[in-house]
C-alpha cells in the first residue's frame, strides 16, 4: 500500500537513487522517551516510525537504503535487519565513538553507497509525503553537486532558513535568519560523492550538513527544487503526535 499524501509515480529503474538516512542524533528534545529507544524506534501508529519511513522510500521506487546510526543504532539495526521485509536493500554506517556530524556521517557512508550515482538523503526523523523521481531528474538534469529541496513555510511548521526566487536559492541560514526568508529546508537533499571531497573545515571535529549547503551555494554548485506538500517530522513531542494521528487514519 502506498503511503499517504501524495500520489505513486513510476520510476524508472535507472532512477532509483540509492537513499541515505541520518538517523545517528541523541533526539535530547525528545526526552526521556529516547533516553532507551533510539528516536527511529519510536512508536508511530502501532510501529517503529523507521518502518513507515522505509516503506515511504519503497513507494518512491528506493531499492538500497544506507542507514547512519549513532546512539542506540544496534536496536536499529536489529528492528530493520537487512530490509527484505519492506522491499529494500538496508546497509549501516556508524559515527563510532565520536559524533561526526550530519555531513561526517554521511562522508563516513560514502563507501556503502554505488560510486556511479548520486543518491537521496533525507533526515531520521522526517516524513516526507512528496514524489521523490521527479527531484532526482531535475537533480541529474542540473549538473549540480547537490541540490536541496525547499518548502514555502512561512515559518508555520518551523522557522524558515531559506531565500528563493526564480528557482534559486539565495540565501540559506540555519542561525541568522531575516524576514525575507520564506522557505525552509523541506528535508530531501540529492548529492553527488564529489560534493564531499574537500571534506570538512580544517580544525573541525564535526562536520555539519547545513555548513556543506552553504559550501556548496558559495560555489553556485548547490541547486533548487520547490516541493508543495508539507513535511512532517518526529524531532519534537508535537510533531510526534501530529505524524501519529496522521498515519493512523491509514
Amino acid at each position: 500500500m502506498s503511503s499517504p499524501g501524495f500520489e505513486r509515480r513510476p520510476v524508472p529503474s535507472n532512477l532509483m537513487l540509492p537513499t541515505a538516512i541520518l538517523a545517528g542524533g541523541l533526539a535530547t528534545r525528545l526526552r526521556p522517551l529516547t533516553e532507551k529507544v533510539p528516536k527511529a524506534l519510536l512508536t508511530v501508529a502501532g510501529e517503529p516510525f523507521i518502518f513507515h519511513q522505509l516503506r515511504l522510500l519503497r513507494d518512491n521506487g528506493v531499492g538500497l537504503v544506507v542507514l547512519c546510526l549513532g546512539f542506540l543504532g544496534e536496536q536499529v539495526e536489529e528492528a530493520v535487519g537487512n530490509g527484505s521485509d519492506f522491499g529494500l536493500e538496508v546497509r549501516y554506517s556508524y559515527d563510532g565513538p565520536t559524533l561526526r556530524g550530519t555531513a561526517g556521517a554521511l562522508d563516513q557512508a560514502l563507501p556503502l553507497l554505488p560510486q556511479d550515482s548520486p543518491f537521496f538523503v533525507l533526515y531520521g526523523d522526517s516524513y516526507l509525503p512528496t514524489a521523490f523521481e521527479p527531484v532526482g531528474h531535475y537533480f541529474v538534469d542540473s549538473g549540480k553537486l547537490a541540490l536541496m529541496t525547499v518548502f514555502k513555510n512561512d515559518s508555520l511548521y518551523d522557522t524558515s532558513n531559506v531565500v528563493f526566487a526564480d528557482g534559486k536559492i539565495l540565501k540559506y541560514d540555519k542561525k541568522q535568519r531575516t524576514e525575507a526568508m520564506q522557505h525552509i529546508d523541506y528535508g530531501l537533499g540529492a548529492f553527488r560523492h564529489a560534493a564531499f571531497a574537500a571534506g570538512p573545515p580544517a580544525g573541525a571535529t564535526q562536520w555539519d550538513l547545513a555548513d556543506l549547503y552553504q559550501t556548496l551555494l558559495a560555489q553556485n554548485q548547490l541547486a533548487a527544487y520547490e516541493i508543495h506538500e508539507r513535511f512532517y517530522e518526529i524531532g519534537s513531542h508535537q510533531g510526534l503526535q501530529e505524524l501519529d494521528a496522521l498515519l493512523a487514519k491509514h
